[in-house]
């Protein structure tokens, strides 16, 4: 079961963790795209998490790793993935709609996979 703490945790450090990477790697510097990424991946681990704390509280399926040490994914840290995917896909999309959609991608796909790591290895 993941708690209200944790799941604040998990976005503020989903966020935190994009927009390092999204402007000191990716060297990204629209406001519009800095702002868009920061709302998703605090959007999307949020939404996702809550969905789980509500319908999946006597249950901990989705919260068990698979056994494979460097890599324990589960089923909720793919959740957050897809969530922040489809959270950044559709900010992204409206805010960047002059843009190629391989752009709006690549950058989508950035932040969904910093929340899915986060979630693994971080909380």
């Amino acid at each position: 079961m993941i708690d209200w703490p944790q799941i604040f945790y998990g976005a503020a450090l989903t966020a935190v963790l994009a927009a390092v990477v999204l402007i000191f790697i990716r060297r990204e510097r629209t406001p519009v795209v800095v702002i868009s990424v920061l709302v998703a991946a605090l959007l999307g681990p949020m939404a996702w998490n809550t969905i789980l704390h509500r319908a999946v509280a006597d249950t901990d399926g989705f919260f068990v790793d698979i056994p494979f040490k460097p890599f324990p994914v589960s089923w909720q840290d793919t959740g957050s993935g897809v969530f922040t995917l489809a959270a950044a896909s559709l900010l992204l999309g409206i805010s960047l709609r002059q843009e190629k959609a391989g752009r709006v991608l690549s950058v989508a796909l950035t932040v969904a996979a910093i929340a899915f790591l986060v979630d693994i290895y971080l909380y």
